[in-house]
């Protein structure tokens, strides 16, 4: 297998899928390929699924990322951004997040180099840009990932854990009274035509006065 993944050609925006690949295989192929890739890998119950993702998505990526770092230093919260770590449920799931974030349960993993998802928590948050077919939220919710952010579109739908599976709301409850699932698409359009540096200041503008209506004060 791992002479015929080499070969395997995933040009942007394309995926390929292979069935059949065990457990054993997919930590190999993971090993193989290290972690400084283009590619992102999805492994369900035997199915790989290996996707290189376009330019826009991985813009669209890192701008939303940076716009919830801003909330997260707004509101004075700690946290740990990990990116596209690879997310593992022993023997059944392994998902690699386009962005992702320990909130709540940053003091959990501060410090570590590694993280084991049988003794660790999963990520407070989780964003996805633009969902493949494999990256679906079933996969999350396996994982026990609390709040699931789905970026398609131009729609942000949030959804957030209950039971097995996922609910859409409103707002985040991590970001409670914050109109997101409008701004976050806004000021992502806004940072294609005005520039980035200028948006991510008029974000932060945005989120100083929703403090302050919210109670909060500046910041």
């Amino acid at each position: 297998m791992f002479v015929e993944l080499r070969k395997i050609q995933v040009p942007p925006g394309a995926r390929v899928i292979l069935e059949d690949v065990s457990w054993g295989e997919f930590e190999a192929i993971l090993a193989d390929l290290g972690e400084h890739r283009s590619s992102r890998l999805t492994y369900d119950q035997g199915q790989l699924e290996i996707m290189t993702p376009l330019p826009e998505h991985e813009d669209n990526k890192e701008i939303i990322g940076n716009l919830v770092k801003i909330l997260l230093e707004a509101f004075d919260l700690e946290f740990r951004s990990l990116g596209s770590t690879t997310f593992k449920k022993p023997m059944a799931q392994g998902v690699e997040p386009d962005q992702c974030f320990y909130i709540d349960h940053e003091p959990d993993i501060r410090g570590k180099s590694r993280l084991d998802l049988t003794v660790d928590p999963p990520p407070d948050l989780v964003i996805e840009i633009d969902i493949t077919s494999r990256t679906a939220p079933a996969l999350y919710a396996a994982l026990g990932v609390p709040e699931l952010w789905r970026f398609e579109g131009g729609v942000l739908q949030i959804n957030v854990l209950v039971g097995d599976g996922y609910q859409e709301v409103e707002k985040s409850p991590l970001f409670p009274g914050l109109a997101l699932k409008a701004a976050i698409p806004l000021y992502l359009a806004e940072s294609k035509v005005l520039g980035r540096n200028r948006v991510m200041k008029q974000f932060r503008d945005w989120v100083r006065v929703c403090q302050i209506e919210l109670g909060n004060g500046g910041g």
